[in-house]
Parts: structure tokens; sequence; C-alpha cells
């Protein structure tokens, strides 16, 4: 089978799926010209305005996409274009959402003999887990279609702070970092370790056993906990403080 290589005068990464450490961030190529080199001799034809996305398009005669089982659909928040001081922010600086507005849900699932209803409905303003789901750009919007169990929280405000987990979520505020080391040196910020302590601020309301009953979690607010370290999604609160939303079982203890 003959093979063409294609090389680009103008690529604008805005990019595909990239990974930095074991961040994962969805994004979209574009390129003004694409030119096949000649191939058997022959000088193949250019393509201009080619655009590759990492989310499936769905076609315009489509006009309703409705979740199934367990599914909700969530339009993806626009990233924020500035920073807080007002900095116009490049497209690689800005910082993907993990939020949006519920806009469709499926019918719910059933769990031994009850049938369970989807906990949030349309729109709500969400948080999720930052790689669930599968991203679709429909009616000219950005949508993620993702199962109930990967919304980490309801947040009604701009502040994380005010998030009201689901399920076997629990909202930690992180303790503050040691700025010293034992021997009293100062640590940077590069240097510091993170600590994986922090008091729990709320918490679901557990999850569902095997009859769809919610069974109550072993934390409460107030508690400060261990947890393990590279659990959960971290977020910056208004008041400039840590917090991280992790699963109940990811807390390995309740310090006293």
């Amino acid at each position: 089978m003959a093979t063409a290589q294609l090389t680009a005068s103008t690529i604008s990464a805005k990019g595909f799926v990239s990974f930095e450490g074991l961040r994962a961030s969805s994004t979209t190529v574009k390129a003004s010209t694409f030119a096949p080199l000649r191939q058997n001799g022959l000088s193949t034809r250019s393509f201009r305005g080619l655009v590759v996305k990492a989310a499936a398009v769905v076609a315009p005669k489509y006009t309703s996409l409705k979740p199934l089982g367990d599914r909700v659909l969530v339009k993806i928040k626009v990233p924020e274009e500035k920073s807080v001081g007002g900095i116009l922010l490049p497209t690689s600086a800005q910082t993907k959402p993990q939020g949006g507005e519920v806009v469709a849900v499926g019918e719910g699932r059933t769990i031994g003999k009850s049938k369970v209803d989807i906990s949030v409905k349309t729109g709500t303003q969400i948080v999720y887990s930052k790689y669930a789901g599968t991203e679709v750009e429909f009616n000219g919007s950005n949508h993620l279609i993702l199962k109930e169990d990967d919304i980490v929280g309801i947040l009604d405000t701009d502040d994380v702070k005010d998030m009201k987990p689901l399920n076997d979520r629990v909202l930690i505020k992180v303790a503050e970092a040691e700025e010293k080391t034992a021997g009293g040196l100062l640590l940077t910020e590069a240097t510091k370790e993170r600590p994986s302590i922090g008091t729990v601020i709320a918490v679901g309301p557990g999850p569902l056993d095997e009859e769809g009953n919610r069974k109550a979690l072993s934390v409460s607010p107030g508690n400060t906990v261990l947890y393990s370290k590279y659990a959960g999604n971290d977020f910056k609160g208004s008041d400039d403080s840590d917090y991280i939303a992790l699963r109940a079982s990811d807390v390995m203890a309740v310090l006293s």
C-alpha cells in the first residue's frame, strides 16, 4: 500500500489530546494548509482549512440528544479568557473547565428491584471529574456526556467552598503546607510538600447499596482527615485556599 507524507505550512495547536505528566487536555488542531509531498512522482492535491477535533461532532440535521441510562448531557462552561487581574490569557494558559450546566438527563438505572432516578435536574450547575465523559460538539457548543457517578457535586456559585458533594464524594479544605523545614529553612513553593491532611467541609449523601438505599459516610463536616495523596480533583477557592474533592474511600483516617 502506497503512503504519502504530509507537511504543514501553518499549524495552530489548540491541540490533540496531550499529556502533561498524567494530566490530559482535549483540544483542537487547525491547519491552514496541509500539502502532501509528491507520491510516485505525482503532485497530490493540497487541503486547505482542515480542522481535526478530538470531540465528536453531531451533524446539524440532528436537533436533540437524549442521554440513556444513568448518563447526563452537560453544556461545558466556557473557559476564562482573562486572569483575575484582567490579563488576557493565551489559549494554552486557559484552565480547562470542570463545570457546566446539565441540559438533559437519562431515565436512571435499576439497582436490585429499585428504580433510581438521576439525582440532578436540567439547569443544575455541576462540577465533574477532570477526565470523565465523552466530549461532543452539538448545536454549536461543546458538551460532555458522562455518567452520573462522574459528577463531583453541585455548585450554584463561583466559590468552590459552596459545593454540595454528590454520592460518596467529600469536599476537603487542604491544610496549609509547611513554610519551613524542621531545621528552620524557608521552603520555596516548588519544594513545599503537598499536604494530605485537611478539614472536611461537606459530604455527599453516601453511595447506594445493593437495594438502592443510601449508606451514610463515615466522615462528617469538621473532621480533620488524612487522605490519599494523589486522589481526587483539586480546586482553588476565592479565599486563595486549596480544596480537594474526593471519594470517601480515599479518606484513610480521622485525626484528633
